[in-house]
């Protein structure tokens, strides 16, 4: 349990339930508990609840309700978006997909999964800041290109691709774009029209829903195959009883996002930059902050300290939560692949932590957690 003096600076890696999502969804632990798919009252108020959380997805997004697809979470909807949209292409030979150097495991595993049965996968490099240019993309494409996937913003270090850019690239030549946007949905502003994406993927549990639950934006149009089977669930996409209660939780959240994502940005801005400014009254400019000069999310810092292990300046400070790298590759001791990617040396990617903040930080805990970590770091150089 999280004690009062506990000072949580990991949202990258998960959000608490917001307590209006968790109002929300209550009732349909316990009252409505109908299957949506009995033609019952029961049944039909299921129904009805899992539709109005479709619609207040796709609003927060600037999308319409069939295009939005219920899944377990952010993993199950890159899945689907890649592996179900390249089903019509196989078996061998199945054409081209490109990925960037940054992607999640979510993403680049299946695209592995991909280049094992037919498909050639083209890995494309970023620059030093984390960003993905989109002369490097165009270089990618081929005549057979069927996909391109780049995250929307890099859960370790925030850095915001030039998505709708990508697509004005790939559009020509009849490329799908799909956006992996687990860690900038609820973030900062998100209009699909807008960014011209094909497909989009989100996770509940990084913007105030519980852990079990996702969403994958599908334009109208595109021809997406399901890879799991059974009956017709999500227009036959995901098969399986729909999980109600976490479902109408990803809409209230969705709801919430939209509501407040202007002055969310602004006072997460602040706070971000606080924390620069208090580290760096202590480590000047050997205080690395990773895709510092580029648009990055506003609630993440990732920065390197100077001659310490960030895993071991953490084990100093545990009233502190926050992260070395990505919480899903927890537990070994190598840089993470987006820094090494970036070309960050060793010993700086060894000394990185990553620091996210959320909606219930307080200008006092950012405050707190700079003297905690700087008396670490004085610990640890002593």
């Amino acid at each position: 349990m999280r004690s009062l003096q506990t000072i949580y600076l990991d949202y990258n890696a998960t959000t608490p339930i917001a307590p209006t999502v968790l109002e929300a969804m209550q009732p349909f632990l316990t009252r409505f508990y109908g299957n949506p798919s009995s033609d019952h009252s029961y049944g039909r108020a299921t129904y009805h609840a899992v539709e109005e959380a479709r619609e207040k997805v796709a609003a927060m997004l600037g999308a319409v309700g069939d295009e939005i697809v219920f899944t377990a979470g952010g993993t199950e909807s890159n899945n689907l978006a890649m592996i179900g949209a390249m089903r019509k292409h196989s078996p061998f030979p199945g054409g081209h997909v490109v990925i960037s150097s940054i992607e999640h495991p979510a993403t680049s595993a299946p695209a592995r999964y991909l280049e094992q049965n037919g498909f050639d996968v083209t890995v494309c490099p970023c620059d030093s800041n984390g960003l993905i240019h989109v002369d490097s993309v165009k270089a990618s494409l081929r005549e057979d290109t069927r996909l391109v996937s780049v995250m929307h913003a890099n859960n370790e270090i925030g850095t915001i691709q030039p998505i709708r850019e990508i697509v004005q690239c790939c559009r020509p030549h009849g490329v799908l774009v799909h956006t992996d946007a687990a860690q900038s949905v609820g973030k900062v502003p998100i209009n699909v029209v807008e960014m011209g994406v094909d497909l989009l993927s989100m996770a509940g549990h990084k913007f105030y829903a519980p852990k079990g639950v996702g969403a994958l934006y599908i334009r109208r149009g595109v021809d997406v195959r399901p890879i799991l089977f059974g009956a017709g669930h999500e227009s036959g996409l995901r098969p399986g009883t729909e999980n109600v209660p976490f479902i109408v939780a990803i809409g209230a959240a969705a709801e919430l996002a939209a509501r407040g994502s202007h002055d969310t940005h602004e006072r997460l801005t602040r706070l971000r930059d606080r924390l620069v400014e208090l580290l760096r009254e202590r480590f000047g400019q050997r205080l690395v902050v990773h895709g510092e000069p580029v648009p990055r999310l506003p609630n993440t810092l990732s920065a390197s300290f100077p001659g310490v292990s960030g895993r071991e300046l953490l084990g100093r400070t545990p009233e502190l939560c926050a992260s070395v790298g990505s919480a899903c590759h927890g537990g070994d001791s190598v840089g993470s692949t987006t820094l090494q990617a970036m070309g960050v040396s060793r010993q700086a990617a060894l000394g990185t932590v990553r620091l996210s903040m959320g909606w219930p930080t307080s200008i006092d805990e950012v405050e707190k957690a700079a003297g905690l970590l700087k008396a670490a770091w004085d610990q640890l150089a002593s």
